[in-house]
């Protein structure tokens, strides 16, 4: 904007400034021809008014030749022409006149109706050229025949004009500087304010909800400054009423859930009493003992999945880190569950790392899980090292991946895979069979063959944050989907 302003101005300033030279040039080339030729008109008439009274009609040579010397001499010895029907006289007998005495003018001298003047350009030089017939005195305003032309040179004239010009261009680069200057400065003083206001909604933007400018004046970026704090208050307003709001919908997750733990134990107990005896039971009762037991599993890992969430919100979850081989992690988090001959697993053997060793299950238990529940067969799962490769960053990384080879995901799912109670396939039913396997702490660690509560994958990938790591999917050639788990490599004895 300032270059666009700066332009603007010193284009209005040359516009400006050539118009008003072209005006000025214009009008001191007129006045200064005209008063040359008012000047000339004058003369010319005063003294051929003169002279005229002692010559003889009709005149011979000698006397239009004497006639013309004394008008010449009475006019600044301009040339001066006298003519009486085809006779002729010059002022100076050395002087080219045919070529500055046109036709037109003498014919317009020879109807008689005054005085008249013509600009001829003769040889490269501008020439002032006035016709006057002789009238007689007395009254008698009939033309005695003599012609008189007074030639006068306009070099002057011309340079004077030329001089006036030059002066005048020459004036035109302080102007246009100027102008460039004043430009800058009017520039700086408009978009201070805007640079102002441009600072202040970058801050804005950036999550600095008190960032405000200072009001100034009346104008419209007075009203524009103005209408901005008032926007950055509402908005700030809002913010604050829904980190309240937040907080409280947190608060109440948490203390449901762990209001839900007691009960829900005790409904644990009784259902496992009824499906140990589903044997003995008739078949529909026996089928709904299994079912209360299936459902009420599931409703206590969606509470323990809550309560993980709302540590994760309220920032009180920590690590318990050592120096884990995670080979070995991984293989015992299979073996837990019973997916050891339903995995392909290629493990890199050696990666030891200080990781939280019960989060990493919990980011395979659900990772893997998730491939067995929605994927299809063969699922892999492989560990390695990476050290970054070219364009890396230069540190080293574990890479875990769990690969399937089902109709993986569609673009939007994953693009949403790891929100909170999102389910890619929702209009799976929802089976009443019970887990094949020991679960996770938290997250949809089992494979029920049903929907988990959608919070598995969240929990995942918040456990990956807390290492300083990643998930990401990503999606096969051939088909199936892709999580790849990337923790940074840290082989101190360190923790957290």
């Amino acid at each position: 904007m300032r270059v666009r302003l700066v332009v603007t101005f010193v284009v209005v300033a040359l516009i400006s400034a050539v118009t008003a030279t072209a005006l000025a040039y214009r009008d001191a080339r007129t006045a200064v021809l005209q008063r040359t030729q008012n000047a000339a008109v004058n003369d010319l008439r005063e003294r051929v008014g003169v002279v005229a009274a002692d010559v003889d009609l009709p005149p011979d040579e000698r006397t239009l030749a004497r006639f013309a010397s004394k008008v010449s001499e009475g006019i600044g010895a301009r040339i001066v022409v006298v003519r009486y029907q085809d006779l002729s006289a010059t002022s100076d007998t050395l002087a080219e006149t045919e070529g500055r005495i046109t036709a037109e003018l003498r014919a317009a001298v020879r109807a008689g109706s005054g005085a008249r003047f013509q600009r001829v350009e003769w040889r490269g030089e501008p020439y002032l050229v006035v016709g006057l017939p002789v009238t007689y005195a007395d009254g008698d305003r009939r033309t005695s025949g003599l012609e008189v032309f007074a030639i006068t040179a306009l070099r002057a004239e011309r340079d004077d004009t030329a001089a006036l010009l030059d002066s005048v261009r020459a004036g035109i680069v302080p102007v246009v500087v100027l102008a460039a200057v004043l430009a800058l400065l009017a520039a700086g003083t408009v978009l201070r304010p805007v640079r102002k206001l441009g600072r202040a909604t970058r801050e804005l933007a950036t999550g600095d909800l008190g960032s405000r400018v200072v009001v100034r004046g009346h104008d419209e970026l007075a009203d524009l400054a103005r209408t901005f704090n008032e926007t950055a208050d509402a908005l700030q307003a809002s913010d604050v009423e829904l980190r309240a709001q937040e907080a409280k919908a947190r608060r109440f997750v948490a203390d449901v859930s762990h209001e839900l733990r007691t009960p829900l134990a005790a409904m644990t107990m009784v259902a496992t009493v009824l499906e140990e005896d589903a044997d003995q039971l008739p078949p529909d009762a026996a089928r709904a003992a299994r079912t209360v037991g299936a459902e009420t599993a599931r409703l206590s890992r969606l509470v323990d999945d809550l309560m993980e969430i709302s540590r994760f919100d309220a920032k009180a979850v920590r690590l318990n880190a050592s120096v884990t081989d995670l080979a070995d992690t991984v293989r015992a988090s299979l073996a837990l569950r019973g997916w050891t001959d339903r995995v392909t697993a290629e493990l890199q053997e050696g990666v030891r790392a200080v990781v939280d060793r019960r989060r990493v299950d919990v980011i395979v238990a659900n990772l893997v899980g998730n491939a067995l529940r929605h994927g299809a067969p063969p699922v892999t799962v492989t560990l390695a090292v990476d050290d970054g490769g070219e364009g890396g960053d230069g540190g080293e990384w574990v890479v875990l991946e769990v690969a399937d080879h089902g109709p993986g995901l569609a673009p939007e799912a994953r693009e949403r895979v790891f929100d909170r109670f999102y389910k890619a396939d929702a209009a799976r039913t929802r089976s009443t069979d019970t887990d094949s396997g020991d679960r996770a702490d938290s997250g949809d660690s089992g494979d029920s063959g049903g929907q988990g509560s959608g919070l598995g994958m969240a929990i995942a990938l918040e456990n990956a944050r807390l290492h300083g790591g990643t998930i990401e999917v990503s999606q096969q050639p051939l088909g199936g989907a892709v999580f790849t788990l990337r923790l940074p490599l840290r082989t101190g004895e360190e923790g957290e």
